[in-house]
């Protein structure tokens, strides 16, 4: 009965993120898309396994990011300095992973995109 809680304490807690913060939704979207141009462009195994990883990596900064925004906002009044700080850090976490991911993307996809508009 436990696990069941768990469980359905974690998809509540995805969902809010999903309706509440639209960096989730986009990553969401782009993740999706990533994912099905990997299964367009005939990646390898291991390729699609590396941006599935990627694509799962950015998702949990972003609920990271997000549950550490809504702890901050109840302690703002008494150390906003501090939490605009935070914030900032956070998001540049997700941002830093973000292009670091996009990069890896492209180094997997580039091989894979000339390939395809080259082969006759």
């Amino acid at each position: 009965m436990k696990l069941f809680h768990s469980i359905h304490a974690a998809t509540r807690g995805i969902r809010y993120v999903f309706s509440h913060e639209q960096n989730f939704r986009i990553q969401l979207s782009i993740g999706f898309l990533v994912f099905w141009a990997g299964v367009f462009f005939r990646l390898s195994r291991n390729e699609i396994i590396v941006i599935l990883w990627l694509i799962l990596f950015i998702l949990v900064l972003e609920l990271v990011n997000s549950a550490v925004e809504k702890f901050m906002d109840i302690v703002k009044p008494r150390l906003s300095m501090h939490v605009e700080i935070t914030k900032d850090i956070m998001a540049g976490v997700v941002f830093l992973a973000s292009c670091g991911a996009a990069l890896i993307g492209i180094i997997i996809f580039f091989p894979h995109v000339i390939e395809f508009f080259v082969s006759p």
